[in-house]
């Protein structure tokens, strides 16, 4: 008949799953179970009613009230499809639940009672636990008192021992526990317990001084607990470069300072020897510049030294590389070389080829003046060459590539 259910085939592989594993499945499990299917009751329970009150709408909903349509309807909302517990006893329990609903349902109208408790044995009722659903602790408040509750209450686990409320001991959590008082009872009543001073292990009252007995790491010195320094005492272990910290009640091991080996305190000043890398300087354990105080301490070639806390390391110069444990000599960036007026601008080229013109013209003229017909004559046909040749682009260009070097 479930075969129908749309979540039947996502729950195949459960069934496989024995009585054995169903009997051992959480009760809570169970409790939830029977609980969404009560609220799948009252989801369905006015379905396909009209409301106009005829013998043939309460006919039909005589029929649907326990139908298997609405059987599957509240099945299919009991478990999310996340939720792996539900679905793995819901596909484990289907007889018994379609034997409630055809069968048991009248006689047994508590779903949650015939199911988990009377046909699974997963739960017991109230104020019982374990496998025979054994009888809770009862005190003269109910259940452990009612100041506890009964470990494995309502379920077929447990062992049925009172877990008492905080402030709260003994088989049936009657008793103050440790750190508490018992209040003074205006009318007759067991008055509640109250929490002692912070340091007090029993008390007649919350002051410092109403102590009776001190917790550990306290001594009672009238009527008040006073700490122990374990610090001063054989109390305090602490392992190899750490030191004692004494704190109320107790003391902690904190590490030494990495200038010391071994310490009796905080700080480079409570060594009680120096680390490697440091030096007594007064009371202090400081640093060692070995940079400054070594002849070479760093041996390899083009290699400086940097100072570090507690010791130093070898970097390459400035210009080197280390490569291979071995600084050598940095090459220089890829890339064709700058021409010797490369980085000069437009106008500082211009002006540098004008003041280069000046300069052949003006020896050109120099050499004519002498009278020799032959400078004369040059001196004209460069001045005239000169002047064609640098009016033209090509020229320009010319004399711009020779003064940035291309």
């Amino acid at each position: 008949m479930w075969s129908l259910w749309p979540f039947h085939l996502a729950l195949v592989l459960y069934s496989l799953l024995s009585v054995v594993q169903v009997e051992t499945a959480p009760c809570q499990t169970c409790r939830k179970l029977a609980e969404n299917f009560i609220k799948g009751l009252e989801h369905t329970a006015n379905k396909n009613f009209g409301g106009g009150n005829t013998a043939w709408e309460e006919e039909k909903l005589a029929k649907y009230a326990r139908s298997e349509t609405r059987l599957l309807e509240i099945i299919e909302s009991i478990c999310d499809s996340s939720d792996f517990e539900c679905n793995q006893l819901l596909e484990q329990i289907e007889d018994q639940v379609e034997t409630w609903w055809f069968k048991r349902q009248q006689e047994s109208p508590d779903l949650y009672e015939w199911l988990c408790i009377d046909e699974l044995r997963l739960c017991c009722p109230p104020g019982k636990f374990g496998p025979d659903c054994e009888e809770c602790p009862v005190g003269a408040g109910g259940v452990c008192g009612g100041l506890g509750r009964c470990e494995g209450d309502g379920t077929r686990l447990g062992a049925g021992e009172c877990v008492c409320d905080p402030g709260y001991a003994g088989e049936l959590c009657q008793e103050c526990a440790d750190g508490y008082y018992r209040e003074k009872s205006s009318n007759g009543t067991q008055a509640p317990c109250s929490a002692c001073y912070h340091s007090c292990k029993r008390c007649t009252g919350p002051e410092d001084y109403k102590c009776l007995d001190c917790k550990a790491g306290w001594t009672l010195h009238d009527n008040k607990c006073v700490d122990i320094d374990e610090c001063g005492t054989e109390l305090a272990k602490c392992p190899s470069n750490t030191y004692c910290f004494n704190t109320d009640g107790s003391y902690e091991c904190r590490g030494c300072d990495q200038a010391c080996v071994g310490c009796m305190g905080g700080g480079p000043a409570r060594c009680k020897k120096c680390a490697r890398g440091y030096r007594l300087v007064g009371a202090k354990c400081l640093d060692v510049d070995e940079c400054s105080e070594q002849t070479m301490p760093c041996p390899g070639l083009n290699e400086a030294c940097v100072n570090e806390e507690g010791s130093f390391r070898c970097e390459c110069a400035d210009g080197f590389l280390r490569r291979d444990s071995i600084c050598v000599e940095s090459l220089p960036p890829s890339g064709p070389e700058k021409g010797l007026f490369e980085d000069m601008t437009d106008d500082e080229v211009l002006v540098l080829q004008q003041m280069f013109f000046g300069v052949v013209i003006c020896a050109l003229a120099t050499l004519a003046a002498k009278g020799d017909m032959v400078f004369t004559a040059i001196f004209i046909g460069g001045v005239a060459a000169m002047a064609g040749y640098w009016l033209s682009e090509k020229g320009d260009r010319l004399l711009d590539g020779f003064l940035r070097g291309r």
